[in-house]
């Protein structure tokens, strides 16, 4: 079934928790069809929030796709619409959402403006050179005000935003929004769901502000369109509403500018305007730029596939959800053609894989497709050896699309099987949530015969150990949650040997290795052009035949499993820079293991010599917090070791961004809380690694 390109629309709903996402998508789903009864978060029916836990808490956990049809003046567009969560510790789910749409909803609170988490999701969104459009949700809130939120796009985000709408009244007397390009009043009921649209003219004691926002909307959108400038100079009023929609969709589209929308999603009001602008304004497949990707035989020969049914197929999975039916893998399709039962290559592993079924995804349902093209997000069943991340092509037209960054985990907790059987399942359990979840991290430790799980926050974790009890049905006893420290070294060690010599008659086994260390930074390495690969900097300077080239990878692969389970406290190493700059062989004693251990035993050695340090993750924490508390608040901060980076009064209330070692803030929001009579808030994300005090650091190896 050939899609007409220009009417497929591949969108995201993202934002900071609770600003509204998954209520705007549940009106989004009811305006389109796809639902008949609309689902509240807060009673726990939201259709895209389908996990028990999701019900449960109110939050979403994993982002959800569906697609819907809507009907835009007459023409049938087709919506791929994913919804994605707000919580830090779920940020990979919008960073492999967005990598793969071609627009964004950001949704802020009415109220709070933009957010510590809008933030964040504002750069991932960057990052991918997503387009995005704003709405301005909760209008209806107590202290909701347009302005200020406007306002703080533009300073807290940098973004050229531009008002296409404004409230008519806010909190309790939020009635509806002025359109600015048709300069037209819109208002909706929520006795008919908001289905009908009522459109008046202008009240009158709104008529001066209309006037001068439309100026302003006027002037931005002509200031970054040269078409419309020389117009916009000489008479303004000759500039139609046709012209100005053309240039907003054409500056949208290559990241000049963001329009603004308003709304209230819980009282049915804007959300038709919504999916009006999300047509008129985000781009098509087409209208964005071909997708790159490398050569599997030569990563060096960059390679484009146009968004085309007649070009080889490529498509990059994105998700894997284990599922009764067998394992879902979504899939983003960017050329060529995907017929059920086709034989498709994974390029990053060399393995062919089997599509044996195709479908179209609403959250937890699903039809079935025959076929499936370009621009197109489905899922599909049959794949065994594909993870998030992963390439999808033609067999004989190879490419590897470019990859995803995953965070690392910055928490983890010690896990153990209650009986054999559990023990069993445990392993299966473990290796299927790792599939779904690239942002998990688990290892067996064969000293302590424990199982060590890795997260992305408390949260995160406690989500993984009620997946395994209550859904999989698994009995596990669970340690504390711990920090995730990394090893560093402060100094330089030079030439220092490893080594490794046994005779044990006949033949022996014989590797020597002469290694040099020292401190490096990610940055460094990069302007160097040296490749880091886990934190560690490998560089072969070892003069000619001192080693044989054959065992150098053996050296390398000896450092990296060192530097992997550490040295002083058997945390991972990392900013470290390690030159093999001398060794010998034996002509008959040598070979791949003795050199291996002769690498790990130079490294262990000379990491030693270098002045070890302790690394510990710092968050960056935003605490919102009416103003009388902001010294409590702020003794609490300094007496956790945290600093204060910036403060500023919002309304009322006072805004803390600060930074704050991870193994201080475990419990925090509950003592915030109780510091501030439940009136305080705190959102807090990955910063980065920072060496810790020599006394914590000593502290912390006792206690291993």
């Amino acid at each position: 079934m050939a899609i007409d390109l220009n009417k497929v629309r591949n969108i995201g709903i993202c934002a900071h928790i609770d600003a509204g996402k998954t209520t705007v998508t549940e009106r989004i789903l009811f305006y389109t069809g796809k639902i008949y009864k609309v689902g509240e978060v807060h009673e726990g029916t939201a259709t895209m929030d389908s996990l028990q836990e999701e019900q449960e808490r109110g939050i979403t956990i994993q982002s959800a796709a569906t697609t819907c049809p809507y009907t835009f003046r007459g023409d049938d567009y087709k919506i791929n619409l994913i919804d994605t969560p707000g919580h830090v510790d779920f940020t990979i789910e919008v960073e492999r959402s967005l990598r793969v749409l071609d627009g964004a909803v950001a949704v802020f609170d009415g109220k709070e403006g933009v957010e510590a988490q809008s933030e964040t999701v504002w750069r991932q969104a960057d990052r991918y050179g997503v387009p995005r459009m704003c709405l301005i949700n909760k209008m209806d809130k107590l202290g909701a005000d347009f302005d200020f939120s406007f306002k703080s796009l533009r300073t807290r985000l940098g973004a050229n935003a531009i008002a296409i709408q404004i409230p008519i009244g806010f909190g309790n007397d939020f009635k509806g929004i002025i359109d600015l390009m048709t300069m037209k009043a819109m208002y909706w009921t929520a006795e008919d769901q908001g289905v009908n649209v009522t459109i008046k003219d202008i009240p009158a004691d709104l008529q001066d502000a209309a006037e001068l926002w439309r100026g302003e909307m006027v002037e931005k959108i002509a200031e970054i369109d040269d078409s419309l400038t020389e117009k916009f100079l000489t008479d303004p009023s000759t500039i139609t509403v046709e012209e100005l929609k053309a240039s907003l969709r054409r500056s949208v589209i290559g990241l000049k500018c963001f329009p603004v929308l308003c709304g209230s999603a819980l009282k049915y009001v804007g959300i038709q305007s919504v999916l009006d602008a999300v047509v008129e304004y985000l781009p098509n497949p087409t209208e964005r730029p071909d997708v790159v990707g490398v050569d599997p035989n030569d990563p060096s020969v960059h390679m484009t596939r146009p968004h085309s049914a007649d070009a080889p197929f490529s498509a990059l999975v994105f998700k894997v959800v284990a599922d009764v039916a067998g394992t879902l893998t979504y899939i983003r399709v960017y050329s060529g053609k995907l017929e059920k039962g086709m034989r498709v290559l994974n390029p990053v592993n060399g393995r062919k894989e089997n599509v044996s079924r195709l479908y179209e995804m609403h959250a937890q349902n699903r039809t079935a497709l025959d076929d499936t093209g370009p621009g197109q997000i489905v899922a599909v069943v049959g794949l065994k050896d594909s993870y998030t991340g992963d390439t999808l092509c033609d067999q004989d037209k190879p490419i590897i699309l470019e990859r995803m960054t995953f965070p690392e985990p910055v928490i983890s907790m010690s896990i153990e099987p209650q009986t054999a059987d559990d023990k069993k399942k445990l392993g299966e359990a473990l290796t299927t949530i790792r599939r779904e979840d690239p942002s998990f991290r688990s290892n067996y430790n064969e000293e302590t015969g424990e199982t060590i799980i890795s997260g992305m926050g408390e949260l995160h974790l406690e989500i993984i150990k009620n997946k395994l009890v209550r859904d999989m049905k698994i009995g596990v006893n669970v340690g504390k949650p711990r920090v995730s420290y990394r090893e560093t070294i402060t100094g330089m060690a030079k030439d220092v040997r490893g080594l490794f010599k046994k005779q044990t008659g006949g033949r022996g086994q014989y590797g020597d290795a002469v290694v040099t260390i020292r401190p490096i930074t990610a940055e460094e390495a990069e302007a160097e052009e040296l490749e880091m690969e886990n934190g560690v900097v490998f560089v072969d300077a070892v003069p000619g035949g001192a080693i044989p080239r054959e065992f150098i990878p053996s050296v390398e692969y000896g450092i990296r499993q060192a530097a992997a389970s550490g040295v002083i406290g058997g945390y991972p190493v990392i900013n470290v820079r390690v030159d093999l700059v001398f060794g010998s062989s034996h002509d008959v004693d040598s070979n791949q293991i003795a050199f291996e251990q002769a690498g790990a035993m130079a490294f262990r050695e000379a990491f030693t010599r270098a002045g070890p340090a302790l690394l510990e993750p710092i968050m960056k924490v935003v605490i919102t917090t009416p103003d009388e508390f902001f010294g409590n608040v702020s003794g609490d901060v300094a007496s956790r070791r945290g600093q204060i980076i910036d403060s500023e009064m919002r309304g009322a209330s006072r805004q803390i961004t600060a930074e704050v070692p991870l193994s201080e803030l475990f419990g925090y929001t509950t003592a915030l809380r109780s510091m501030t009579q439940g009136r305080a808030a705190a959102s807090m994300e990955p910063l980065t690694y920072r060496q810790m005090p020599e006394r914590l650091k000593l502290e912390v190896l006792a206690n291993q």
